[in-house]
């Protein structure tokens, strides 16, 4: 993900690199979407940290609403581990796993299905949220909380929760400030 030597690249390694490799060092940062990487390529050489997010974003900020929309399908649902598709992105598992869905109740975890089945049939995509800066019982609250959004709202907040577990995600593989 990062060089190989499995140190984080610098922001000079990170503007030096061909776009095939830019694609395969930055594809997993959006899951299931290196498109954005290969687009946010083309505003190269990043100022900064801040920059090469910004340009992440605004490749996907860019698409339509339909477009958007696949984007957010692409995102898998939370889970417990025992409920855990077999597909999840490593990122997405780390994630996951630090929001404590490893180790959830089966009572919690029953609900947290429940509340996910019924947010999809609502909204139409998987319920998006920054799992690393959450717990269980956080999750749980802005999933009942989400619910009352429109469908406009829940696209742009769902948006929004993508800008930041991107961040961490771009903030693991670059050695600097974010």
């Amino acid at each position: 993900m990062s060089v190989s030597d499995g140190r984080r690249m610098s922001l000079t390694e990170l503007n030096a690199l061909p776009g095939d490799e830019l694609v395969r060092r930055l594809g997993s940062v959006f899951e299931h979407s290196p498109w954005v990487a290969e687009g946010a390529g083309a505003a190269r050489p990043f100022a900064d940290f801040d920059a090469a997010h910004a340009a992440m974003m605004s490749v996907v900020l860019a698409r339509s609403v339909d477009d958007q929309i696949a984007f957010l399908r692409a995102h898998p649902r939370l889970a417990s581990r025992s409920r855990r598709e077999a597909a999840l992105a490593v990122e997405s598992q780390a994630e996951q796993k630090a929001a404590g869905l490893d180790g959830v109740e089966e009572e919690k975890g029953e609900l947290l299905d429940l509340l996910n089945r019924q947010y999809e049939e609502r909204f139409g995509f998987p319920f998006i949220i920054a799992a690393r800066e959450n717990t269980i019982d956080s999750i749980i609250e802005a999933l009942r909380r989400r619910m009352t959004a429109s469908r406009d709202e829940e696209i742009a907040e769902a948006l929004r929760q993508i800008a930041t577990i991107t961040r961490w995600r771009l903030g693991d593989l670059l050695e600097t400030e974010r």
